[in-house]
């Protein structure tokens, strides 16, 4: 009982957010909020995205495309080497360098943005796509996940066989312990791309022009035009629609992907 209590509670913001995106902007405040009103309206609202400022809409869904992917891939990478050094070489200092990294995963990352902000300003990124991507290749969490998993999965006389019979480091890693690794991996890259495709304050303070802005933001310009009342445009059949489509990528990535999950992250759990 209390999973099915559960299992409402995560779906059904994602239902009203299905309901909604199928409504016109008066269906939306006089229908059923749970309920469709008239489902063909999505097909206007999609429409209107296309026509709306131009068509904005679709340049910020493509920049976040490219934020999310272009730092979540090289978080995931960052991740997967450092995680890797950190569980399988021995080198001075390595258990106080980890644990600033472990350290750095309790800093809250809005807490973080304005001294981003004031680095990347004298370097002149600000208003850039990298002001965005370059934060967002930093990941303690999934290097810790990485060293965690890369400890029980990849087993250190595997290595050692591998490097008596003339393997090298690289072709060591890339042969025998990246594919071990490939359930955290997956793992670290959702994580990353989720979180910077979900990003919000940081490009908030980084960007100003409109044609770079993530699909966040956007809509957040949107939605405080709508709430100008009288004096601003009543745009929110646009905005829940366009969110609803904004996390599709989010849900096929999950849904793909989680085939790599099923019985990996255990093992290396029992021996």
């Amino acid at each position: 009982m209390l999973l099915v209590i559960l299992a409402i509670y995560f779906i059904l913001p994602l239902w009203w957010l299905l309901v909604s995106a199928t409504k016109s902007t008066s269906s939306l405040f006089s229908s059923a909020p749970l309920w469709f009103d008239s489902p063909a309206d999505f097909i206007t609202n999609v429409q209107g995205l296309f026509t709306h400022q131009g068509g904005i809409y679709w340049t910020w869904l493509g920049n976040s495309f490219l934020y999310a992917f272009a730092g979540g891939f090289g978080a995931t990478i960052l991740a997967i080497l450092a995680g890797y050094g950190f569980a399988k070489y021995r080198f001075r200092g390595r258990g106080f360098t980890f644990g600033l990294i472990l350290g750095s995963v309790m800093v809250p990352l809005t807490a973080l943005v304005v001294p981003t902000f004031l680095l990347l300003s004298n370097v002149n990124l600000i208003n850039t796509m990298w002001a965005v991507i370059l934060p967002s290749l930093l990941s303690p969490f999934g290097v810790y996940l990485m060293r965690v998993y890369t400890q029980d999965a990849v087993p250190d006389e595997m290595l050692e066989a591998a490097r008596i019979d003339g393997s090298g480091e690289f072709r060591t890693f890339f042969r025998i312990a990246l594919p071990m690794l490939k359930p955290a991996v997956v793992t670290v890259l959702l994580l990353s791309v989720v979180a910077t495709w979900n990003n919000f304050f940081l490009p908030l303070a980084m960007l100003s022009d409109p044609e770079l802005l993530p699909v966040t933001v956007g809509l957040n310009n949107w939605t405080k035009l709508s709430n100008a009342g009288a004096g601003g445009e009543q745009v929110w059949n646009l905005i829940t629609s366009g969110a609803f489509i904004s996390v599709i990528p989010l849900l096929l990535s999950f849904l793909f992907l989680q085939r790599y999950w099923q019985g990996g992250l255990a093992i290396g759990s029992v021996k």
